[in-house]
């Protein structure tokens, strides 16, 4: 970090008023690499003296301490707008795809239950050890319960479009 940019990061650090005053420190690694910090981190940090200081709140404590019934925005006049047709015409576009999306995943459901064998799949040649046949076992178990979450959130969608 050369001296621009520790000087840079001070002023940022000394016009932030935004929250609490905190302490700032400078700390210096063995290999001369500065970092400035809010916290203490060994005896290579020191104390800088920054009348007016302050760490920034991050950037969702503002939102979240606004008030939960703020009005909701209102488009503009000349916002754009899609007429009853064309978004009847996309909605169907939209259902189309999502049937197809819901299809392919219940396709894909019932191979994996019926290599899953109700938890005894076949052995296969290459798994003569235990532990890769447990490892397949679980893995077929987490990819069913994978495609029955798509299944569930593909009927969600479905029944959200109007």
């Amino acid at each position: 970090m050369n001296t621009r940019t520790l000087v840079s990061g001070l002023a940022l650090l000394a016009v932030s008023g935004a929250a609490q005053a905190q302490q700032i420190y400078l700390c210096v690694n063995a290999e001369g690499r500065k970092e400035l910090t809010d916290t203490r981190k060994g005896s290579h940090c020191k104390p800088l003296d920054l009348p007016g200081a302050s760490i920034p709140a991050p950037a969702g404590a503002a939102r979240r301490s606004a008030a939960p019934s703020a009005a909701p925005a209102v488009a503009p006049s000349n916002f754009p707008r899609v007429d009853s047709a064309e978004q009847k015409a996309r909605d169907a576009d939209r259902r189309a795809i999502l049937t197809d999306e819901l299809n392919t995943e219940n396709r894909k459901l019932a191979d994996l239950r019926k290599e899953f064998n109700n938890g005894e799949p076949e052995r296969r040649a290459d798994e003569r050890n235990a532990a890769k046949y447990q490892e397949r076992v679980a893995g077929l178990k987490d990819s069913i319960a994978r495609a029955e979450q798509n299944v569930e959130a593909l009927k969600r969608e479905l029944s959200n479009i109007k």
